[in-house]
């Protein structure tokens, strides 16, 4: 072969390896380029993935076999302020806030505020970290209704975190707006939910240009007094339950841990189109979900209609 000609092939070669790896490479972290959004930075139930009393879970993740995943969380994050937010202070707290600083905005305050739905274990319970225990953390503010502000003001050993001014609790209420900086809103609004120590709230997140729904814990959809599939189509993103799939899915009565199934969840969208359906993205899944694999078959028929599931890491711009 003519030495040009090799060279010429040659050259081709190594462009294309290029091209290839720079696309893998934007496939796998996409820019971020908004200067306001919102990042998923935990997708579990309360239990966590692997889950308690489970130790084939936690083998296969040593193995590599499947992936850990955090208990759900939310960021949100705004550069132009370099203000960053968390909703839900998970037992996964550490690592969230660390990735949210290393990954998103460091900033001089580890946290601006969090934002709490209510007082169950997945949810509230990384506020032990913020203590003299661990960080010692100075006034960091913490969102929470009126129930969950008196149950963290009364009780051990969150009252502590209260006295020592680890935390500031903010009294927010039902459908009240909060601004959080310039050009980002939050609203919290009621749902259905088994309230054994505080209210349960979702929250309305609104920036710039685009509004989000957060609703990780709900009984069912047919108790609240709002409609879900309107409330969806009032948004650009909807994070909302997925605990389950489908009954029988736990060896228990799921009467004791009531959710709407992700079943449940399609038949009230069946009707609507592609678009509606692609705002639904699904949150919080117990580690029985089989939603939680990306290559199960029921789970990507769904992405076939239009419905998302959350994966950490996920940006949604505002």
């Amino acid at each position: 072969m003519n030495s040009n000609l090799i060279f010429l092939a040659v050259s081709l070669l190594i462009i294309s390896c290029k091209n290839e790896k720079d696309s893998i490479k934007d496939e796998i972290i996409p820019p971020i380029k908004s200067d306001q959004y919102i990042t998923v930075l935990g997708i579990a139930q309360d239990g966590g993935f692997p889950h308690i009393n489970n130790t084939d879970e936690f083998v296969a993740v040593k193995n590599n076999e499947i992936k850990k995943e955090l208990v759900v969380s939310l960021g949100l994050v705004d550069h132009n302020e370099e203000k960053k937010f968390l909703f839900e202070a998970s037992p996964d707290l550490p690592e969230q806030l660390s990735i949210l600083d290393n990954e998103y905005l460091k900033s001089n305050s580890i946290i601006d505020g969090i934002f709490l739905t209510h007082a169950h274990m997945g949810h509230y319970t990384g506020l032990m970290y913020l203590g003299r225990e661990a960080m010692g953390a100075k006034n960091i503010p913490v969102y929470a209704m009126p129930k969950m502000k008196t149950f963290l003001e009364t009780n051990g050993p969150w009252s502590q975190l209260v006295d020592l001014k680890n935390i500031v609790i903010q009294p927010i209420q039902k459908d009240s707006i909060v601004s959080i900086t310039k050009s980002l809103k939050v609203m919290p609004f009621r749902v259905p939910h088994r309230d054994e120590y505080s209210e349960t709230v979702g929250y309305k997140i609104i920036g710039k240009h685009k509004s989000a729904l957060f609703i990780p814990d709900i009984n069912k959809w047919s108790l609240w007094e709002k409609n879900i599939v309107e409330e969806v189509k009032q948004v650009d993103y909807a994070f909302i339950d997925a605990t389950f799939f489908k009954n029988g899915e736990i060896p228990r009565p799921m009467t004791e841990v009531p959710h709407p199934f992700i079943e449940e969840t399609i038949k009230l969208f069946e009707n609507e189109s592609k678009e509606i359906k692609s705002k639904v993205i699904f949150i919080h899944f117990n580690h029985s979900n089989p939603a939680l694999d990306i290559n199960n078959k029921e789970r990507i028929i769904l992405e076939r209609q239009g419905y998302r599931f959350a994966n950490s890491r996920d940006v949604f711009p505002l």
